[in-house]
């Protein structure tokens, strides 16, 4: 039982990782990033390159993962959401065509095969009589890490400020001052690195291969869908609840059934309460 609980736990802090970049796009651009997984892929294959092909140090893997995958959200934002600004269902149906295109570029560069990521810190750690490893207890830890660091930012800078009036009012927020097009383009480059970094921890926990994109981002639609698309708080609390449904699934029962009752969740709250268990907050 405190394995479960413990690898619950932890699980839980990186797929809390995950939906929130998902989420912040939602809540401030009012769109579904369906490419979401893509930048995920994209933060581990970056990782992958520089530390295990050219041999430069983790931090500083981690570190162009994230500005790859920023990169990639502004270019996202700029050449597709914005021209197509207005025509959710296009824009939603572009972005996952886009995760297609890169998927198959990763093959191209990097081929079709599966590859396993050094540990970000190897070794074992025992408590409670459960076996945890350094890399998911690293990955759960900076995840958190990093989650309040962004809170931090969006309560108490003049541009995190300036998101939040977004998500409550964009047009509220043009007459006051806000640009809407620059905070949206920021917003799309703090989403990409943030879904990079947890790409990096999601490939070191599992593997890295160019198919990769779909379960991050099936784990990051549950948690919007099952929270209520749009609140950040509904997202953290259903990323606990899915960690521990796979830790437990995969733990009891059977590890094919990963992602089973995840999928069965969305359409038990889909059918029941569409707008999710939280609705929909502003940030």
């Amino acid at each position: 039982m405190s394995q479960i609980i413990i690898q619950g736990l932890l699980l839980s802090g990186l797929y809390a990782l995950i939906a929130v970049g998902f989420t912040l796009i939602f809540s401030i651009g009012r769109v579904l990033n369906l490419a979401y997984g893509a930048y995920l892929m994209i933060g581990g294959y970056v990782y992958y390159h520089f530390t295990q092909v050219l041999g430069m140090p983790q931090i500083a893997g981690i570190l162009l993962a994230a500005v790859f995958g920023s990169v990639i959200g502004i270019l996202k934002y700029r050449l597709i959401v914005k021209t197509l600004k207005g025509d959710h269902v296009a824009v939603e149906i572009s972005t996952l065509i886009l995760a297609v295109v890169i998927q198959a570029g990763i093959v191209l560069i990097f081929n079709d095969s599966s590859k396993i990521l050094h540990p970000i810190v190897p070794g074992v750690w025992r408590i409670g009589g459960a076996t945890v490893t350094f890399n998911i207890l690293t990955a759960a830890l900076a995840s958190w890490a990093i989650i309040i660091g962004l809170y931090l930012f969006v309560r108490n800078t003049h541009i995190g400020r300036a998101m939040q009036a977004v998500s409550m009012d964009v047009k509220g927020a043009a007459i006051s001052g806000v640009d809407p097009d620059r905070i949206n383009l920021i917003t799309w480059g703090i989403s990409g690195a943030l879904g990079a970094v947890a790409g990096v921890f999601f490939a070191s926990y599992t593997q890295l291969n160019p198919s990769m994109w779909v379960a991050p981002l099936i784990i990051a639609v549950a948690v919007v869908i099952v929270g209520g698309i749009g609140s950040i708080i509904g997202s953290l609390i259903v990323a606990h609840i899915i960690g521990f449904m796979e830790i437990i699934s995969t733990t009891l029962i059977a590890a094919e059934l990963r992602g089973v009752f995840t999928m069965l969740l969305i359409i038990g709250v889909l059918v029941l309460r569409p707008r999710g268990l939280f609705g929909r907050e502003e940030l």
